[in-house]
């Protein structure tokens, strides 16, 4: 994997891992017509800067949510959502667990990453339907959008995407469904990293890949998700996140005629 390709793949995820577009699935396109074979752990480690971004800009929440946690305050708001966290982290972890790896593997050719595209697109259109209605999260919707969190481990199944559109779809407001989907996400992409890290850890080297690389693609994921993250919350806070699904109904077409054409 040379320099350019570094940069690029970098930029995908920093692009894709916000908006609901699915930033694994993307990945997963570009290595494979720059005919490069790169192990999971290399795709995990450039979620590393989407984390790091993740920390900064919600990091008020962050501090406010370990304070309670410190003081072992659980009936502030910022208390409340410890136990909601945890609660949704738990079917993430499970599904990463024993289903991880057969679903990675299952969805790694193109027909089948277009069809995650697809599935995406109905649930992100479908989102448009949310009334908006519930003051709270509740432990009920914190077990639905952790599973929906653990499915999108479907390569180009958006995380973002299917969490935030199901958030709304219960009847979340938009400001908490964003805000939920992401601090939810912050366990899953420790614990995911953790693991393959344990698991993949020797894979980088013999694929070519070295600490260049890593420093390189983590460094522009940085810089271009944060703008990404903005440009999501814009969108979601102007009630157009359904647009998305148009998008991800094309690529997934464009997938499904190249896959036919044997590309």
């Amino acid at each position: 994997m040379d320099l350019f390709q570094t940069i690029i793949l970098g930029f995908i995820q920093g692009v894709t891992e916000w908006l609901p577009i699915s930033s694994t699935g993307h990945l997963r396109i570009a290595e494979h017509y720059f005919g490069l074979t790169v192990p999971l752990l290399f795709d995990v480690t450039l979620h590393l800067g989407t984390l790091i971004v993740t920390l900064v800009f919600f990091r008020r929440d962050i501090k406010n949510i370990l304070t309670a946690l410190f003081k072992r305050d659980f009936k502030t708001e910022n208390g409340k959502l410890i136990p909601l966290i945890i609660v949704g982290t738990i079917p993430t972890i499970l599904i990463g667990l024993f289903l991880g790896n057969a679903l990675d593997t299952y969805f790694s050719s193109v027909l089948a990453l277009s069809a995650g595209f697809v599935v995406s697109a109905f649930f992100l259109y479908g989102s448009k339907f949310g009334k908006e209605t519930k003051q709270d999260v509740t432990y009920v919707d914190a077990l639905i959008v952790g599973t929906m969190q653990g499915i999108a481990i479907i390569p180009s199944i958006s995380r973002s995407g299917l969490s935030i559109a199901v958030a709304l779809l219960l009847g979340m407001k938009r400001e908490k469904a964003f805000k939920f989907s992401f601090l939810l996400s912050i366990p899953s992409i420790i614990g995911a990293l953790g693991l393959t890290l344990y698991e993949q850890h020797a894979e980088l080297a013999l694929a070519g890949v070295g600490l260049t690389e890593i420093v390189i693609g983590i460094t522009v994921s940085i810089i271009v998700s944060f703008l990404a993250l903005k440009l999501l919350w814009r969108v979601i806070a102007s009630r157009k996140f359904h647009l998305f699904a148009f998008y991800c109904f094309a690529i997934g077409a464009l997938l499904i005629a190249l896959s036919l054409l044997g590309f």
